[in-house]
């Protein structure tokens, strides 16, 4: 056997997970985007177009999904009790009005990490009544390997108190 079999230096600390209520960062915006043939790690985003973005406000399937304070703690202890449930380190949470971010640390891939807390997050959702029938998320989200332990403190830092109010 090889000393490299034995090795855990390719697991992550933890993954910086976060999730966009739907319709609230569309393609075009003044803020930029990420489409599907522009989304390589480091490169810059999209500039902004708002003949697209009118375009893509348009196609929506329903109203833009903003959270309010209710909704952010309904969303957040949602998260919480999902990592509880599936013994994930959940290192810390923050609903914003059209973004969720959290860190967490799970023995299996981020994909699994992302699907999960946007199901509960929705389901948790539904039973207040926010929302019915279709996602309050859009498509996809970020999954952000964090290699070392500063690179989790500054996820948390980033996380916990660098969001705005």
């Amino acid at each position: 056997m090889r000393r490299s079999d034995f090795e855990f230096d390719n697991v992550p600390k933890a993954y910086l997970i976060t999730f966009r209520g739907y319709g609230t960062w569309l393609h075009g915006d003044k803020r930029g985007s990420v489409d599907r043939t522009h989304n390589r790690f480091g490169t810059p985003r999209l500039i902004p177009n708002e003949r697209r973005r009118q375009l893509n406000l348009e196609r929506l399937k329903h109203r833009a999904v903003r959270l309010e304070k209710p909704h952010r703690l309904v969303v957040e202890g949602a998260v919480r009790e999902i990592c509880k449930k599936r013994h994930w380190d959940l290192w810390v949470v923050n609903a914003r009005t059209n973004h969720i971010h959290a860190v967490v640390t799970a023995p299996c891939k981020p994909e699994l990490v992302l699907t999960a807390l946007k199901a509960n997050a929705t389901r948790k959702l539904r039973e207040t009544g926010y929302c019915d029938g279709e996602s309050p998320w859009a498509k996809r989200g970020s999954k952000r390997y964090l290699w070392t332990d500063q690179d989790v403190i500054d996820a948390v830092v980033y996380v916990q108190f660098e969001q705005g109010d």
